[in-house]
């Protein structure tokens, strides 16, 4: 009954236009005033502890990160250092694309600020070149949903969180499955680029490359710094976000001198709004984790699964075909919010582990960013790209298919996740 008028009430609130963030506190409060127990202190105080979390501060930093890398020149050097190794190939252009997606990635753990700098850099450059508008603007979404996961990732804060599961472990679980999601895309668009008869860019010449590896290598040095300092333990993630905020900075001020004050100012006040909407999202939705707790919708949701619980496998392709079909109508961080409380006790109870549970979890909340009708990175593409939402639709397709096939083989075979998660630790 519990579950039933918590999903209901949650569906009803949105449909109705209102706010995920509300609807999710709303559906915690249905929950109080069922089993009778509803106070306003109650709803204040967890809201309060939604927000009052250490970890959370490296969203904002992450964030701010990125929005420095952008402003600052790190996002242009990283394609056109790509653009000299690879941009020749045919194709080429889609290649630098991908490899500067993964590179992008583990910059700024965000997919709407990558796909974003991706696709105002590369589609026109692909456009006139000759490709196919719709496989570009598909192939940058495609590339774009890397970044959360690949460290650093705000998906794997919020989870982490959420999960009350070491951040540095789900980062690290993370490395590999974000390079096979790169590897897949190399495949898709060696398929896809043979049917274009697009123009050949000449090949650079390798004094050249070398020249313009060296202006890329400022950028390059950031995920060494991050991925390196939580390996050896020289940082948390909260203090790696820091770092990596002051190392944009630095790079994009001193290095290559293309933030001023000016920028800076509007890095920040981009920065302070898109932290506002997950922090609000963070601290409403601790309400219904908590309701979610007292009325055990976990154990009922459990009790429906019971069948299939010395199945791992089933169970995990069935959590996973949920959560697919609900990233056609949520949006990423609601998704993560909402079914992690669910899920997992679910998972422990089945002997799962929770880390390698978290990635295929994240990857799977990245694909729903890119299938319609919400699919918010396919609106940032449509519209950086000037194509319309159909046309991004159908030129995500083919990418769409190779990162769902590299989700099945991660469900299929744990240890491509596992081993490497535990020669990193």
């Amino acid at each position: 009954m519990s579950a039933a008028l918590f999903i209901g009430t949650l569906l009803s609130l949105i449909a109705l236009g209102l706010p995920i963030a509300f609807a999710l506190m709303f559906a915690g409060v249905a929950l109080m005033l069922l089993i009778g127990q509803f106070d306003s202190q109650i709803v204040v105080q967890n809201a309060i502890a939604g927000a009052d979390n250490f970890v959370l501060m490296a969203v904002p930093f992450f964030i701010l990160a990125g929005e420095f890398m952008n402003a600052g020149g790190l996002s242009k050097r990283i394609v056109e250092m790509a653009s000299a190794f690879v941009g020749h190939l045919r194709g080429g252009l889609g290649y630098v694309a991908i490899f500067a997606a993964i590179l992008l990635a583990s910059l700024s753990g965000s997919a709407v600020a990558d796909t974003a700098a991706l696709a105002a850099i590369l589609v026109p450059m692909m456009r006139q070149a000759g490709y196919n508008p719709e496989r570009a603007c598909g192939l940058m979404a495609a590339g774009g949903i890397i970044a959360p996961v690949i460290p650093p990732s705000i998906g794997f804060l919020i989870f982490g969180v959420v999960a009350n599961l070491s951040i540095t472990r789900l980062f690290l679980a993370g490395i590999v499955p974000g390079i096979l999601m790169g590897a897949a895309l190399v495949i898709a668009w060696w398929i896809v680029a043979r049917r274009q008869n697009a123009a050949l860019t000449p090949r650079v010449p390798w004094p050249r490359r070398l020249v313009l590896l060296g202006r890329g290598g400022w950028a390059l040095m950031l995920p060494v710094i991050i991925i390196g300092g939580l390996r050896f333990g020289i940082f948390t993630p909260t203090e790696a976000a820091v770092v990596a905020a002051a190392y944009a900075l630095f790079v994009g001020a001193v290095v290559y001198r293309e933030l001023d004050w000016r920028t800076i100012y509007h890095c920040l006040l981009t920065t302070a709004r898109t932290t506002s909407v997950v922090l609000l999202l963070a601290s409403l939705a601790m309400v219904a984790s908590y309701m979610i707790t007292i009325t055990d919708i976990s154990g009922q949701v459990g009790g429906w699964l019971q069948s299939l619980s010395d199945h791992p496998l089933v169970l995990l392709t069935a959590m996973m075909a949920v959560v697919f079909f609900a990233g056609m109508v949520l949006d990423f961080i609601p998704i993560v919010l909402i079914f992690t409380p669910v899920f997992l006790p679910i998972v422990k109870a089945a002997d799962i582990d929770p880390i390698y549970f978290g990635v295929i979890f994240i990857m799977n909340c990245s694909i729903g960013m890119i299938t319609p009708p919400v699919g918010v990175v396919l609106n940032v593409v449509s519209s950086v790209g000037k194509v319309t939402m159909s046309q991004a639709t159908r030129g995500i397709l083919p990418f769409l298919f190779a990162l769902l096939v590299v989700l099945i083989l991660l469900i299929l075979f744990p240890a491509l996740v596992t081993v490497p998660a535990e020669w990193w630790r």
